[in-house]
């Protein structure tokens, strides 16, 4: 079979008896096998899983059920599953060394639902370790390689979730998003993302990082595929309280119209990313989509509020990790994880909990505003992903703050909660994956998923994935 497939050629293949699920499976394994040394993206494969999951996927096959898709509606289709979701019987690390050989006891609610609808977990794919990351450089257990140019870094936190797709080692990925980490290596890697709305996707069994941002969704090789694990993931489970259940607007009105931030383009981006997007405006236009600038004056404030939030949530969520129950000692968190205690630690420390975090909260506050009165005027908004295409792996581990501010244009969608959808466009002139980010009032994943594939269908999309 010739790959990358979305999840409808791989229905069609396995309904049509074009390959059988085990040859799937035998396919994914042998590129991991292959690649997986040098790019270092699976910590955990899951062989002997897979094999027995796809063995009852033949079987079912075999009944020409009218209803398969209907019952199953991930028949077939393979995951790797980033090392925060927990689950059962399976090591999960969080790419930390504190969590080296830890197996849970039950799985993650979105784990639990993707194997209800019918899909075949590969393994456990590396990430910053617990998170903390804009480049995969901050795992324990080494770096992820772009496999675009193995000297750049793919992206992080989620940064395995996205170059399992972009290797062909799975079909489709989970991913968590603090601050951009499953938009970030999405578009370092030429592949599809969905950051949801705060409380559309249960965290429940998806080890915390701050908690009033963490959002969980999931990459794919079309706009079509995460739609698709949305459309399993989505919704109260009964476990995470911030998730309810609401009526989906799946119907989008016909005259859409896109806003164009003036503040996420007048600094930060470099030339190729800022003509890149101007170029997506264009192949939007010829559909009959209004443009219109708009401003955000509070957004220029959201990475340092995101840095001042962040770190609090995570010294309180990293608490918990003391080595007696489970783990290992405190002294084992990497320095990247030090790092953000202590500065979460001091923020919420008595003398100055008024002075940054309470302060950093306003601001959150008048983001959200803004952005609702924005969305007023405009039914989605169009931006960069991050300043520049992938960068050396080295480039910037030594300087977080400039690090940091990778993040920069990811922060507005998680101070808000908006869901934000990335999408593939074009390369740069050193062969490395673009794209932009769409971003829409809360709940609003449907209409982002109808321009997306509008766009795809101008732009006559085909996946791709990097030649190994």
């Amino acid at each position: 079979m010739d790959l990358p497939l979305t999840i409808k050629d791989t229905q069609d293949g396995l309904i049509n008896k074009k390959f059988s699920a085990v040859e799937l499976v035998d396919s994914y394994l042998a590129r991991i096998t292959k690649y997986n040394k040098e790019l270092n993206i699976f910590l955990t494969v899951t062989e002997n899983e897979a094999y027995k999951k796809a063995k009852e996927i033949d079987k079912i096959l075999g009944y020409k059920d009218t209803k398969i898709l209907s019952d199953n509606p991930l028949l077939g289709v393979t995951v790797a599953h980033k090392d925060l979701f927990l689950t059962k019987g399976v090591r999960t690390t969080a790419a930390s060394n504190v969590l080296k050989d830890y197996v849970p006891t039950y799985s993650a609610t979105v784990v639990d639902r993707l194997e209800k609808a019918g899909a075949i977990m590969l393994g456990k794919v590396n990430c910053d370790a617990w998170a903390h990351g804009s480049s995969g450089e901050n795992s324990d257990f080494g770096a992820t390689k772009n496999p675009w140019n193995t000297d750049y870094v793919p992206g992080g936190s989620s940064s395995g979730s996205a170059t399992a797709l972009s290797s062909n080692m799975s079909l489709i990925s989970t991913g968590t998003d603090t601050c951009g980490s499953i938009r970030l290596p999405a578009n370092f890697n030429y592949v599809v993302s969905l950051k949801p709305t705060y409380g559309a996707v249960s965290r429940y069994g998806v080890i915390a990082m701050a908690s009033s941002l963490d959002s969980v969704g999931s990459m794919g090789h079309s706009v079509n595929d995460v739609k698709q694990v949305f459309d399993v993931i989505k919704g109260e489970d009964g476990f995470d309280s911030t998730v309810k259940n609401i009526i989906w607007q799946k119907e989008v009105k016909p005259k859409l119209r896109i806003g164009i931030p003036e503040e996420f383009f007048e600094e930060g981006p470099d030339r190729e990313v800022k003509e890149n997007i101007e170029k997506a405006v264009k192949v939007f236009e010829k559909t009959g989509i209004e443009f219109k600038k708009v401003k955000m004056p509070s957004t220029k404030y959201a990475i340092s509020v995101y840095y001042i939030i962040q770190p609090a949530e995570v010294s309180s969520n990293l608490a918990r990790y003391d080595g007696i129950r489970y783990g290992e000692k405190r002294s084992t968190f990497g320095d990247e994880a030090k790092r953000r205690i202590m500065l979460g630690s001091y923020v919420l420390s008595s003398g100055y909990y008024n002075e940054y975090y309470l302060n950093a909260m306003k601001v959150r506050t008048k983001i959200r505003k803004e952005l609702d009165q924005v969305f007023e005027g405009v039914d989605v908004l169009i931006a960069p992903v991050a300043p520049t295409a992938a960068f050396k792996l080295g480039e910037k581990v030594n300087d977080p703050l400039k690090m940091y501010l990778t993040d920069i244009f990811a922060a507005t969608a998680n101070l808000a909660g908006i869901p934000s959808l990335a999408i593939p466009f074009n390369f740069s002139i050193r062969g490395l994956p673009l794209g932009f980010q769409l971003m829409g009032p809360r709940f609003s994943e449907y209409t982002l998923f109808a321009l997306g594939e509008i766009f795809e269908k101008e732009t006559d999309y085909k996946p791709k994935v990097a030649k190994l």
